[in-house]
């Protein structure tokens, strides 16, 4: 089936649209534009901000205009990965899609339904002539996925909306009122090169599902920085290791599928026979959440230079030592973790080390907290260490007017209670909020599985549920 040819068909054309125009974090002008003709096309006041968020206006439709006013966000770029073996450059490339069953992939690469089916919706909306709906602005912020500098850098007195609607959260069933805050944890330092002294060897780890940092971390999947720490050290204290280069993870917001490292070992035979007896407990552990995980261990030859064993035995120390996953359950709100962190992004090249963290927290105390043990180790291991794009949470306010209208809407449409929850991704709202203090807002979606990772998948029915509770939400947004 054609992507354009699924109902609702005017999303999903818009969807398709979307997605052909190349729009990976921090590189949207191609993406920017496209949206900012999509407004002047339609005939709307138009208008990009000085960071690159773009702003629609579209008039109440006759009957609506004694309605408040809303605001309808989305982000526009998206996260951009693919498996090893797919050649595909996210710069220059559209999404390649298909259709499997109920669902909307991707061929082997991130499919973008975070946040394009907020986007399309938005769009979908702008161009109709029959969705009644008060005066809108559709806000389409960028960068949400690598700093959220789009939401930062919104300035006050932009806009008028008293709600806000943001449309990127990722199951059907939900009503987010909270979200979690967040800060990069980067440690880094430089080292000098030497020969190798030993044998070399290879380690090379693939095939795990990875996902979303923070709406997955607590589900035990495998973070390949993670196995890799711990292959590495089996042999920290017997083996004389000097490393020679590490390549793991990418993405902060992603868990990390892939990791590899180039070493040198005194004793090669020994070094693997004690990997590979770690190995195999590794595989068994992750036996039911990571069928596909592999790990190989191999001989290998290579004329780069390597940093002393002593430094590498520091760096070793530091990634075993690490947090990593969930740091602290919420006390508040059942089941909803509260901090977390995931150690991304582990390169060693030339020497040269970096080591990329995102912790999350709905509470800003725990949120330091846990990216000063972080601190502690990595600066104890003899790297310097810096916080980054702190940004904050999104308190809930489980009584606001919009939400009570909306489990109201819910439950007579499909006849049961939505889950009103808080979550613990990283949504803009909060971002928004500290300069909108008095704007209600909510976030809602389409159920989206195995967003930040090539298996990202969105669910054909759950689109068409969304896209009738939107226009019913919009069709009864209270008076002034």
């Amino acid at each position: 089936m054609e992507i354009t040819q699924i109902e609702p068909q005017i999303v999903w054309k818009n969807f398709a649209a979307l997605n052909a125009i190349p729009r990976p974090s921090k590189k949207e002008e191609k993406v920017i534009e496209f949206i900012k003709n999509f407004g002047e096309n339609l005939g709307l006041e138009t208008t990009v901000d000085e960071v690159g968020n773009v702003i629609i206006k579209k008039p109440a439709t006759a009957g609506m205009e004694d309605r408040k006013p809303i605001v309808m966000q989305s982000h526009l770029d998206m996260v951009c990965q693919k498996n090893n073996d797919v050649q595909f450059d996210f710069e220059t490339q559209g999404i390649q899609m298909e259709v499997d069953g109920d669902w909307v992939k991707a061929k082997g690469t991130t499919l973008g339904a975070d946040n394009g089916l907020g986007v399309a919706s938005i769009m979908s909306v702008l161009e109709s002539s029959d969705i009644p709906h008060p005066a809108l602005e559709a806000l389409f912020t960028i960068d949400e996925e690598t700093g959220m500098t789009g939401a930062i850098g919104l300035k006050p007195g932009q806009l008028h909306g008293e709600i806000l609607l943001n449309l990127d959260t990722e199951e059907d069933d939900e009503i987010d009122i909270g979200c979690a805050g967040g800060i990069d944890v980067t440690a880094s330092q430089n080292y000098n090169l030497e020969a190798s002294k030993g044998q070399i060897v290879k380690i090379e780890i693939k095939g795990l599902q990875g996902g979303h940092s923070g709406m997955d971390i607590h589900k035990g999947f495998g973070n390949a920085n993670v196995i890799l720490g711990r292959l590495l050290y089996t042999g920290v204290y017997n083996q004389n290791i000097q490393l020679i280069t590490i390549d793991g993870g990418g993405l902060r917001n992603a868990i990390p599928r892939e990791a590899n490292a180039i070493l040198s070992v005194r004793n090669v035979v020994e070094f693997i026979e004690d990997a590979n007896v770690l190995k195999a407990s590794i595989l068994e552990e992750f036996a039911n959440v990571e069928k596909d995980l592999q790990i190989n261990i191999e001989n290998f030859s290579t004329e780069e230079k390597a940093i002393s064993e002593e430094d590498s035995k520091k760096i070793i120390l530091a990634l075993k030592s690490a947090h990593n996953g969930v740091y602290r359950m919420s006390p508040d709100v059942a089941d909803l973790v509260e901090t977390s962190n995931n150690i991304a992004r582990v390169e060693l090249k030339n020497g040269a080390l970096r080591i990329l963290n995102l912790s999350r927290s709905s509470v800003d105390s725990t949120k330091f907290a846990v990216a000063e043990q972080l601190k502690s180790v990595f600066e104890l291991a003899g790297l310097e260490v810096e916080f980054s794009g702190s940004y904050p949470g999104w308190k809930p306010k489980p009584g606001s007017e919009i939400v009570k209208i909306m489990e109201k809407i819910y439950e007579r449409d499909f006849g049961s209670k939505p889950h009103v929850v808080a979550c613990h991704a990283g949504l803009e709202c909060g971002i928004i909020g500290a300069n909108y203090p008095e704007m209600e807002m909510v976030s809602f979606g389409p159920t989206i599985r195995g967003a930040h990772s090539p298996e990202e998948k969105a669910n054909i029915p759950s689109a068409q549920k969304f896209w009738g509770f939107l226009k019913e939400i919009l069709k009864e947004i209270p008076k002034k």
